[in-house]
């Protein structure tokens, strides 16, 4: 573990940039995001992502416009549906990574794999999008450690031990297990066999154990993907000052995420009533649904997101921006970055419906007084000295 605190300042630099350039200055960053279930829609609806998509939040073309350079992809194996092991869970994931190599493969001159900070920045001076993997939810190794090693050289490079369902060797947030549970020895050698091949350790979603656990275990620098702040939105899902801080002094980075659940105080309970009013919509849809379990998900999504655009109070990138800024008081502006989470949620910010509009994050921290310098950190560099951290042996 690396122990070195770094001393930063309690609050953003002043801007040097005009307010008025926010897209020249967004465009001149490497901007990466480090979590987005748009592979499911490769993967189970069949869409080609290259082309402009009429709904959703992550295409191609929406990434150009929104300045937008790399996209680590989510290899979620959803264990409600392929369970939290076994040769489905198995073939579930080997297939997502398939789909964004096939992505890869059909537009060449728009996509490229990437598996090192260096790969990013050649690929992105290049005029391409990066495309990257990240395993969500350790369900696919299959209680096999060799799987580990199995998906490094398949191109995942990072991983959360666990998604919303406990697995028998990590707790999740997302259950009533996993607030008893944390890492056990597979769990531990999973840690470290992680660090040995210079895969990144994803803490989001895991229970606040699992998290201290893999604190006390990982030699390297840990990442949160996708989380927020607790102290604002207090939801298990979200880290406490104290687990920011134990990110930031493995040298790791906390990246906010769009959903308004993990953003605005009391959200989630107004959520919960809405899915209780709800209840009768989605199992029509999911009736109406002749495919499979992981279709029907798709149907009731839909209903979801028509819902809670009519029903819940909007949430704005202002919001995502106080996460940011109490993540920069707290440790420090070289320990945020940005997972949206896009495709994987059924509500988004109003002004941040589509990765096309990720310049109003910018618009808004420039406002707040960020400088570019940490505009650029913020967006990716803070990310890129991680991986380059993570990928020495």
């Amino acid at each position: 573990m690396n122990t070195e605190t770094k001393n930063q300042t309690a609050s953003p630099s002043p801007s040097k940039s005009s307010i008025s350039d926010p897209l020249e200055i967004h465009r001149r960053a490497i901007s990466i995001d480090m979590h987005a279930d748009t592979t499911q829609r490769m993967y189970v609806e069949g869409l080609d992502i290259n082309n402009r998509l009429p709904d959703g939040h992550l295409d191609a073309v929406r990434m150009r416009e929104g300045g937008l350079d790399a996209q680590f992809f989510s290899i979620w194996v959803n264990p409600e549906i392929y369970g939290g092991g076994g040769p489905v869970a198995v073939k579930s994931a080997d297939d997502q990574i398939r789909s964004v190599q096939e992505l890869v493969k059909k537009h060449p001159d728009t996509w490229e794999l990437a598996a090192t900070a260096a790969d990013i920045r050649r690929i992105v001076s290049g005029g391409k999008l990066a495309a990257l993997m990240g395993l969500e939810g350790g369900y696919a190794l299959d209680e096999r450690l060799e799987n580990v090693e199995k998906y490094y050289k398949l191109g995942v490079r990072y991983m959360s031990v666990t998604w919303s369902v406990s697995t028998n060797w990590a707790g999740s947030s997302g259950d009533s297990v996993g607030q008893s549970r944390g890492l056990n020895d597979f769990g531990r050698q999973v840690v470290r066999e992680m660090n040995r091949l210079g895969m990144m350790v994803d803490v989001s979603h895991v229970s606040d154990r699992t998290f201290w656990d893999i604190v006390s275990t990982s030699s390297k620098p840990i990442i949160a993907t996708h989380s927020n702040c607790r102290a604002i939105a207090n939801v298990p899902r979200n880290l406490t000052d104290e687990m920011i801080q134990a990110v930031a002094k493995s040298g790791g980075v906390v990246c906010v995420v769009f959903f308004p659940e993990f953003l605005e105080p009391g959200w989630s309970q107004k959520r919960q009533q809405v899915d209780a009013q709800i209840a009768p919509l989605l199992r029509r849809a999911s009736d109406a649904e002749a495919g499979d379990a992981a279709h029907k998900k798709v149907a009731r999504d839909r209903v979801r997101i028509e819902e809670y655009a009519r029903r819940l109070p909007p949430v704005t990138v202002s919001r995502i921006a106080d996460h940011i800024d109490h993540i920069v008081k707290l440790v420090g502006i070289d320990h945020v970055g940005i997972g949206s989470d896009f495709d994987g949620v059924q509500a988004v910010p109003s002004d941040l419906s589509s990765v096309a509009q990720l310049p109003n994050l910018t618009v808004e921290l420039l406002r707040r007084g960020y400088s570019e310098e940490d505009i650029d950190k913020i967006l990716g560099g803070n990310i890129l000295r991680v991986m380059e951290e993570v990928e020495r042996r």
